[in-house]
C-alpha cells in the first residue's frame, strides 16, 4: 500500500521540504524509514507502515516503551553527511517561528486571546527564549541527529517493533531535547493531561534501556552507571521546557496561518 501526503497551506513557512525529503532517504537508508517512492511540489509518496499509533496507555506500556528507547538511541546514532548543519536547530528554528507571528491576529477571538495569556505580547515570548537558551547553552548534552517531533502519533507499533514517522522537523539537536520532547507528549494532543507526564521512577527506567542501546551503537564498553543515568535525567527534564516553549510558538503562527480547524491557542 502507497501513501500520498499533501503538504498543508502555508506549511512551507515551518517545515524545510528538501530538508524533509533528505531525512527521508537518510533515514530509509539506515532502515529505519518506510520507502520513499516519489516526490513532488506539494507532497509524497511513500509505503504504508502497518500497526497501531500508540496511545498514552501504550507508551508506558512494559512490552512497548523499552522498543522506543532503543529505536530512539539507534536514529540518534545514524551519521549524516557533510551537507547538514551539525548546529543544534532549536534556538534557530523557534527564533524563526517567532519572527512569523503577527504583530496583530486578523480574527479578534484569536487576538483577545493571545493578550490574555501574553499581556507583554512577542517581547514576553522573545525575551523567555532568550533566558531559556542563556540556562540551556552550557548543559554538555551530545548533539544528535533528533526526529525533534516524537509525538505518540509519530510511532507506529507492529509485531514487537515499533516504526517512527514524519520526518519533517529533523535534524541536528541536543540529544536531552528530543527525549524531554517525547516525554512531554505522553500529555497528549487535543485533549492535554499532564498527569501522564512520566514520573522519576519510569524515566529513570527508560533512560537506562535508552543508554544502554545508545552506547552499543557507539561500540562503548562498561554497564551504564547510574550517575550517566541521572545526568541525562536532570538534562531532559531542562530541556523539556525549551520543548513547551517551541511548540507554543509554533502553534502561534499555526493559528494565524493554518486552515486546520483546530484551537491551537486553547
Amino acid at each position: 500500500m502507497v501513501l500520498v501526503r499533501v503538504y498543508g497551506q502555508n506549511t512551507e513557512l515551518l517545515i524545510d521540504r528538501k530538508a524533509e525529503t533528505a531525512n527521508f532517504l537518510l533515514l530509509q537508508k539506515a532502515g529505519y524509514a518506510p520507502r520513499l517512492y516519489a516526490t513532488f511540489n506539494n507532497g509524497l509518496a511513500y509505503a504504508y507502515v502497518p500497526g497501531e499509533v500508540l496511545t498514552s496507555n501504550m507508551v508506558k506500556n512494559p512490552s512497548i516503551y523499552p522498543l522506543v528507547a532503543r529505536m530512539l538511541a539507534k536514529l540518534h546514532n545514524v551519521e549524516c553527511g557533510p551537507s547538514m548543519s551539525k548546529e543544534p536547530v532549536i534556538w534557530r528554528r523557534t527564533y524563526h517561528y517567532l519572527s512569523l507571528i503577527p504583530p496583530t491576529f486578523t480574527k479578534c477571538q484569536l487576538q483577545k486571546r493571545f493578550v490574555e495569556c501574553f499581556p507583554d505580547g512577542i517581547d514576553f515570548l522573545k525575551q523567555e527564549l532568550q533566558e531559556l537558551q542563556q540556562n540551556l547553552s552550557d548543559i554538555k548534552t551530545d548533539v544528535v541527529f533528533c526526529h525533534n517531533d516524537l509525538l505518540l502519533g509519530n510511532i507506529i507499533h507492529n509485531d514487537g517493533k515499533v516504526t517512527f514517522i514524519d520526518y519533517e522537523y529533523a535534524a541536528y539537536n541536543y540529544q536531552a531535547y528530543d527525549i524531554g520532547n517525547h516525554f512531554a507528549e505522553f500529555a497528549g494532543v487535543s485533549e492535554v493531561d499532564y498527569s501522564r507526564y512520566p514520573n522519576k521512577e519510569f524515566q529513570i527506567s527508560w533512560l537506562n534501556i535508552y543508554l544502554s542501546e545508545y552506547n552499543q551503537c557507539k561500540n562503548a564498553a562498561g554497564t551504564v552507571t547510574f550517575s550517566e543515568i541521572n545526568d541525562l535525567y536532570l538534562e531532559v527534564n531542562k530541556f523539556s521546557l525549551a520543548s513547551h516553549l517551541h511548540w507554543a510558538i509554533w502553534a502561534l503562527v499555526q493559528a494565524h496561518h493554518s486552515a486546520i480547524d483546530f484551537d491551537f491557542i486553547g
